[in-house]
């Protein structure tokens, strides 16, 4: 597997990002469980942005001194749109924890826990994608027209899945746990599961971090070939979405009461998708700047998001039968 890192930058990157979980842990849970306020939120929010912002700048200027401005420059452009676009499918996965959560009625308090918990997995498994990804690449170029192939059919499914929320009573993972597992009628504090009559009974609480790990699976799967076709080297691959990820919990809180205010999201998603997945099969055949996708990304994702309050208010206007104005 080629990469630019060396034991060094290897190095760093897992300090800062073993700092930042730890300040993450501690400084965000100061108090004990509580109900994040949207307040906190925003500045973990901004700060996490910063600190990915802050990495990236270290690493330029790391290479601009060891290697040349030219490649500098390309590495770094191709870390700001592999994290933009990581960032982004990590808001839609938000959205379904948010069902999930809401679903089982989680208490606030408990909330925290699950998402940190949530986090955690989710790095690790994107590390072993991302180390197995890159190996297999390096072996079986073809398989870059597997990842586009995919990621087009997903960006379609999901352009014509978006707006209609999923199906908790049908998800497989969780009508096994009904099946096979005594499950208690209520939550038990924070445990996950008590011992009732000499038999293990497992609460509600375990069943949404269940559902919350087979969610990270599914949008790994899709997010990891993703990045792939921005860059194929696994440091910049891992240290993007790593960096999109250790947000998660804090977007949480900030998005909980905003989720109708994107509601269009999910399209621009869709064409995001379908834009990698294009470029992923023409990658042989044309070669697009990353300069030039990272204003694609980023011009769809703005669009998106500026658009998405005026839908909402027409829907909401149309469904309480009130004429809203053009824009």
């Amino acid at each position: 597997m080629q990469t630019i890192a060396n034991p060094w930058l290897w190095g760093g990157f897992v300090v800062v990002v073993i700092a930042a979980l730890l300040a993450d842990l501690v400084l965000m849970r100061h108090g004990g469980p509580h109900k994040v306020t949207f307040k906190e939120a925003l500045w973990w929010s901004i700060g996490w942005v910063a600190l990915a912002l802050a990495f990236n700048a270290g690493l330029w200027w790391y290479l601009h001194q060891t290697i040349d401005a030219a490649n500098a420059n390309r590495i770094s452009l191709e870390f700001l749109t592999g994290y933009l676009v990581e960032k982004s499918l990590a808001v839609d996965n938000i959205f379904v924890f948010l069902m999930v959560m809401s679903y089982f009625a989680v208490p606030e308090e408990q909330r925290q826990r699950v998402l940190v918990i949530g986090v955690l997995g989710a790095i690790f498994l994107r590390a072993i994608m991302i180390f197995a990804g890159a190996a297999l690449l390096t072996k079986f170029h073809w398989l870059l027209y597997v990842f586009g192939a995919f990621l087009l059919f997903t960006g379609i499914k999901m352009w014509f899945s978006a707006g209609s929320e999923p199906d908790l009573e049908a998800n497989p993972a969780l009508k096994f746990m009904r099946k096979h597992l005594r499950l208690t009628d209520g939550y038990v504090g924070h445990d996950l599961s008590v011992k009732r009559d000499g038999k293990r009974w497992f609460t509600p609480l375990f069943v949404v971090l269940i559902l919350i790990a087979v969610t990270d699976v599914i949008f790994a799967v899709d997010s990891i070939p993703a990045i792939f076709a921005i860059t194929t080297d696994p440091f910049i691959v891992l240290t993007s979405n790593v960096f999109a990820v250790l947000g998660l919990r804090a977007m949480f809180f900030l998005l909980a009461g905003m989720a109708d205010r994107f509601h269009l999201l999910p399209y621009g998603l869709a064409v995001v998708l379908v834009y990698i997945g294009a470029k992923m099969l023409l990658i042989d055949v044309v070669k697009i700047p990353v300069l030039v996708s990272l204003g694609v990304v980023f011009g769809i994702l703005a669009v998106t998001v500026w658009l998405s309050p005026g839908a909402a208010a027409e829907a909401a206007g149309r469904s309480a039968g009130v004429s809203l104005p053009d824009r």
